[in-house]
C-alpha cells in the first residue's frame, strides 16, 4: 500500500512540475505581450487576463511566498547570472527556486523505490536534484559566453563596414544586430539590450560596460576600453574600429593555430589506447599463430 501511495504521490508531483514548467515557458505572441506591456502602464481598466495568465501568476506568487518563508531570497548576483544566460524575465528566477524546492522531494521519492541502500540513494538523489539547477545555470552561462565570443569578430568587421559607409555607431550597431540575428542571435540580443539602455537614458559607455560585465569576455572588455579611449581623446571611430578588427582577426588566427597545435597531444591517447593495439593485433597475430603452430609441431 505504501508503494502505491508513493507512486500516486510521484505522479501527482510530476504533473504539477510539468504544469508549472509549461505555464511559465509557454509560447506567447510577441505582439500581444508588447501591447499588454504598453497598455498596463496607461490604463487599468483593460481586458481581464486570460485563465492561463492567472494560473501562471498564482503559481509564481505561491512559489515566491514559500521561498520567502523558507529563506531562499534571490540577490543581485543571481539575477546577473540569469542575465548572462539571456533570461531576463522574473518568472525564470521563480522557476529556478521551484526546481530547487521540488527537486529534492522528487529525489527522495525516487530513492524510496530503490530496495538496497534506500537511505543513501534518497539523500544522494535529493542532493543531485538540489544542485542540478546551479549546474545547468553555469553550463548555460558558459555556452552563451562561448557563442558571444565566436560572434565578436564578425560583429566588429560589420561594424567597420557600416561606420565606413557613414552610419553612426548606434545605428551601425542596430544594423549589425539585424544582419547577425540568424547566425549569431546572442550578439543581436546584446546589441538590442544596449540600445534599450541608451534609450532609457543610460550613457553609451555605461551601456557597453554593462555588456562587458554580463559577458565577462576579454574581447568585449577590450572593445569597451577602446570605445572609452576614442570618446575621451576624440580619435576617429572608424580608424579605431579598423585597428581593433585587425587585432581581433589576429587573435582568432592565433587561437586556431593554438587549437591545431593541441591536437597533436590530444591524439596521443586514442593512438595508444585504440589504434596501436589494433595495428599490433592485425600485424602480429598471424605471425604469433604461425609460431605457435610451428612450436606445436616440434613438440609432437
Amino acid at each position: 500500500m505504501m508503494n502505491i501511495f508513493y507512486f500516486a504521490f510521484g505522479i501527482t508531483l510530476f504533473c504539477g512540475v510539468t504544469l508549472l514548467w509549461s505555464i511559465a515557458f509557454g509560447e506567447q505572441s510577441r505582439s500581444n505581450r508588447r501591447v499588454r506591456e504598453v497598455t498596463a502602464s496607461v490604463s487599468t481598466t483593460g481586458p481581464r487576463p486570460t485563465s492561463k495568465k492567472r494560473v501562471q501568476q498564482m503559481l509564481l506568487h505561491a512559489v515566491r511566498t514559500v521561498r520567502a518563508k523558507v529563506g531562499l531570497v534571490d540577490d543581485e548576483r543571481l539575477r546577473q547570472r540569469f542575465h548572462s544566460t539571456g533570461l531576463r524575465g522574473a518568472g525564470h528566477v521563480e522557476i529556478y527556486f521551484a526546481a530547487r524546492m521540488l527537486g529534492p522531494m522528487l529525489g527522495i521519492l525516487i530513492g524510496s523505490f530503490i530496495p538496497s541502500n534506500t537511505f543513501f540513494w534518497a539523500i544522494a538523489l535529493a542532493a543531485v536534484a538540489y544542485l542540478s539547477p546551479d549546474f545547468w545555470l553555469d553550463r548555460a552561462i558558459k555556452a552563451r559566453r562561448e557563442r558571444v565570443r565566436r560572434s565578436i569578430p564578425d560583429a566588429v568587421d560589420l561594424l567597420v563596414i557600416c561606420v565606413d559607409a557613414g552610419l553612426g555607431l548606434d545605428q551601425a550597431m542596430l544594423r549589425v544586430g539585424v544582419e547577425l540575428s540568424i547566425s549569431h542571435p546572442e550578439i543581436n540580443e546584446e546589441f538590442l539590450q544596449i540600445n534599450r539602455e541608451q534609450r532609457a537614458g543610460k550613457p553609451r559607455m555605461d551601456a557597453w560596460q554593462s555588456m562587458a560585465d554580463r559577458t565577462k569576455l576579454p574581447d568585449v572588455a577590450a572593445f569597451t576600453g577602446m570605445l572609452m579611449q576614442t570618446e575621451k581623446f576624440g580619435t576617429p571611430i572608424a580608424r579605431a574600429l579598423s585597428v581593433f578588427a585587425d587585432g581581433i582577426r589576429q587573435k582568432r588566427r592565433q587561437r586556431a593555430e593554438e587549437m591545431a597545435a593541441k591536437t597533436t597531444v590530444k591524439m596521443i591517447f586514442p593512438l595508444v589506447l585504440f589504434i596501436f593495439p589494433s595495428m599490433f593485433i592485425v600485424l602480429l597475430a598471424p605471425a604469433v599463430l604461425s609460431i605457435g603452430r610451428g612450436l606445436t609441431g616440434l613438440g609432437h
